[in-house]
């Protein structure tokens, strides 16, 4: 959008309207409608959302959805679905919905259809996975290969690692997986502790095929394949590269047909349901892995066609907003009920964050409201026994997003409603909280009354699913990657670059380079200080 959101009429309204409601206890609200628990909820497809834990009101909605028309937010989800370029800084397309369409569908970037490519490498990843999990890929000593360790970072790695965790219930018995994506060399030898080099396959991601630190632990894969057989053509047999460099992949040792592309319109933190996915395919199966497409396909549709006061990564992107541009909050929480998602929320951590962390607007002009949110957490009630302590007393007020499975996500459902009854009992008591007079009514100790007290009126989301599958992963990834679109579009700024990580990387280079010669270039004091600390 060209007019800044909070030059728009509606952000004026919205601006009287958190003026008039913004001490409003939750506990009014509910009191005010009895049946808000169910109002203030949207169902789609199994994924039921309950938001009536918020600090808004009925007119708080009818105004945000106004900012979103006033925004043309339609015709912005309108031109992600058709290919234009949205990624401005870098002339792109951000079409990952493409990935997850079925594959007799069109969508286009420039007037050409890009599934037939889409399904060409999908069916592509069929074969390799089907070839490791039948025992039909050999290694160097005719050994079927057994172990895949996938190698990557950022994007490339993070959400195959975070999907494999969480779907480890699906994975094959007997394949082993592991992750290497820090230039430590520690989690590399973690990497491969107790794996034979004749059953290992190495997955390269890296779209360049230049990246340092996955070219760098990729060069350490192979000294590692070396030390057990000196034959170079053993490389062809243990790696796969995820990529669309031809020219290096062929360098490196690895068969170009054992290459997997993926596109310049598929950014690193949106590329899980690409060929950066592989590593997870192999594991799950690639019938599980359509079907995490699948459930991203029916979310994209919902977003794409439901009316804006229905839709729900928009309700969740709005709702958001109002707490970081009107309460002024800085971070949301995400706490996932369900232990195999414990790296969900560093999945989104790097989609939010490096989203919309951002301080310019997509014109180069600065931004003139709070953007990206930190975004954090841990699974279930780990979380009760680290930091909720802060989020129901402390002096910061922290939104958070509670997201729950009816059925436990394995036949083992002894402590499944424990589990749900802690997730539950957490919003309430945030939403709510516990006054003096319940306190004194309780014979509470008059000294403990102040320290026992809890304000409440902290907002939170519940999300409830039927039970974490492959579908329904793929319906929580593709509603949280629009909910991050729709923030960014709104905010003006442009979701799909990082120009934030590359001083760091060239940085690095530089000092790498010195460390390495043993000769200082000209650094601040501080800097260079430490540098001969190292070399001392």
């Amino acid at each position: 959008m060209s007019t800044p959101i909070d030059q728009t009429d509606a952000w004026k309204a919205l601006q009287a309207h958190y003026e008039q409601i913004k001490d409003t206890h939750l506990r009014d609200f509910f009191a005010e409608d009895d049946q808000r628990g169910s109002t203030f909820a949207l169902e789609h497809d199994g994924v039921y959302l309950d938001y009536s834990k918020n600090r808004l009101n009925a007119e708080t909605l009818r105004l945000l959805h106004e900012l979103a028309i006033q925004a043309d937010l339609r015709s912005m989800i309108h031109g992600m679905f058709s290919g234009e370029k949205i990624n401005t800084a870098e002339d792109r397309a951000a079409l990952h919905v493409a990935l997850r369409s079925p594959s007799d569908s069109h969508m286009s970037i420039d007037g050409n259809d890009v599934m037939p490519e889409v399904t060409r490498v999908l069916q592509k990843m069929i074969t390799l996975a089907h070839k490791i999990r039948n025992g039909e890929w050999l290694g160097f000593s005719g050994k079927p290969v057994k172990n895949i360790v996938h190698i990557g970072i950022g994007g490339s790695e993070i959400g195959p690692h975070m999907a494999c965790e969480a779907l480890g219930g699906y994975a094959k018995e007997g394949l082993t997986l592991r992750f290497i994506s820090n230039v430590d060399p520690a989690n590399f030898l973690a990497a491969v502790q107790g794996l034979a080099q004749e059953e290992t396959l190495f997955i390269i991601a890296s779209k360049s095929f230049t990246t340092a630190e996955t070219i760098g632990n990729a060069q350490t894969a192979r000294t590692w394949l070396m030390s057990a057989v000196g034959d170079e053509s053993a490389i062809a047999k243990h790696f796969v590269a995820l990529s669309t460099n031809t020219e290096a992949v062929a360098t490196f040792g690895i068969d170009p047909e054992n290459m997997f592309e993926f596109w310049d319109w598929v950014g690193g933190r949106y590329s899980l349901m690409s060929a950066i996915g592989l590593s997870l395919m192999i594991a799950i199966g690639p019938e599980n892995f359509v079907m995490m497409h699948q459930g991203a396909h029916s979310m994209d549709e919902h977003f794409r066609t439901a009316p804006l006061d229905r839709n729900m990564p928009v309700t969740l992107a709005l709702i958001g907003m109002w707490y970081t541009n009107f309460f002024g909050t800085e971070s949301e929480l995400f706490v996932p009920y369900a232990a195999p998602l414990e790296r969900f929320t560093t999945y989104f951590q790097q989609a939010n964050m490096e989203s919309n962390g951002k301080s310019m607007r997509s014109d180069g002009t600065p931004v003139t409201t709070s953007t990206g949110p930190i975004v954090w957490g841990t699974p279930g009630t780990d979380a009760q026994h680290t930091f909720m302590q802060h989020v129901h007393q402390g002096t910061h007020l922290i939104p958070a997003d509670f997201i729950l499975f009816k059925e436990p996500h394995q036949n083992i459902d002894s402590q499944h409603a424990a589990l749900l009854a802690n997730a539950l009992a957490q919003a309430e008591a945030l939403a709510f909280g516990k006054t003096k007079d319940e306190l004194k009514s309780d014979h509470t100790d008059e000294n403990l009354i102040p320290h026992k007290l809890m304000p409440g009126n902290r907002p939170s989301n519940t999300l409830l699913l039927p039970k974490l599958t492959p579908y329904t992963l793929g319906q929580l990834v593709a509603l949280y990657e629009h909910k991050i679109f729709v923030q960014g579009a709104l905010w003006g700024i442009n979701s799909f670059d990082q120009w934030g990580v590359q001083l760091g990387k060239h940085l690095a280079e530089t000092i790498l380079s010195e460390l390495e010669k043993g000769s200082s270039g000209k650094h601040d004091s501080s800097t260079s200080t430490l540098i001969q600390k190292i070399w001392s």
